[in-house]
């Protein structure tokens, strides 16, 4: 039976139970809690720098009242780039290529913002949909494509995500197949094909820690117009 490339990316189940569950817990198994001592490992103390280092850029241009995002915005980046980062394992599975899964992240945390906005500074919330000094007649169509851009943002964080990963996969799937193909037939060319595979994976690790970058960063971005 000829499988499809796209079948790497179905939901894995075993005896009828998706284990997309458990796709979703293994990578809080393998990051390390903190230790109530003076002194901890040297994973830990990476950790713990890291997480400073990127909380405080973080936040850097956004107000006090939005700091207390600081906590759940760090754990949302260290649990997709973990995810995406085992994704590329052989015989695993990376559930940020689901786009239900993605959207599931996007539209909850962008509605928090917006619901935030509307309720500390409504006036502020609804005047991003009308820049100051626009022309009269230009007024209903300004306010309609503004309100169309703010409803999208889910949907290109999720879709960005997703279609990235997704991308990336692909590819990689795509030239292992043909160094297999070529190995006996010419395997010098099969030589040059895998070390465009092996550029072509770090490349894809790169964009599995950027892409969760730019989703926690977009986030803050909406945020940081609604406190």
């Amino acid at each position: 039976m000829n499988l499809s490339f796209f079948d790497q990316f179905l939901s894995p189940t075993m005896m009828g139970m998706p284990l997309m569950g458990l796709a979703l817990l293994l990578p809080w198994l393998l990051i390390p809690k903190p230790m109530h001592l003076w002194l901890g490992n040297r994973l830990t103390t990476l950790q713990s720098w890291f997480f400073g280092t990127f909380t405080k850029q973080l936040m850097l241009p956004i107000n006090l009242k939005g700091h207390n995002w600081s906590l759940l915005l760090a754990s949302l980046m260290m649990f997709l780039i973990t995810i995406n980062l085992l994704g590329l394992l052989p015989y695993t599975f990376t559930p940020t290529t689901q786009l239900s899964l993605n959207l599931g992240f996007a539209v909850p945390l962008w509605l928090s913002t917006v619901l935030t906005g509307l309720r500390n500074q409504p006036t502020t919330t609804f005047g991003h949909m009308l820049p100051e000094g626009t022309p009269t007649l230009l007024i209903p169509v300004l306010i309609i494509i503004e309100t169309i851009s703010l409803f999208i943002r889910p949907l290109a964080l999720g879709v960005r995500l997703t279609a990235n990963l997704t991308a990336g996969h692909l590819l990689i799937q795509l030239i292992s197949t043909a160094v297999l193909v070529l190995m006996p037939l010419m395997p010098v060319v099969s030589l040059l094909t895998m070390i465009v595979l092996l550029l072509l994976t770090l490349l894809e690790i790169a964009v599995a820690m950027i892409q969760a970058y730019v989703f926690v960063l977009l986030l803050s971005l909406y945020l940081q117009e609604n406190v």
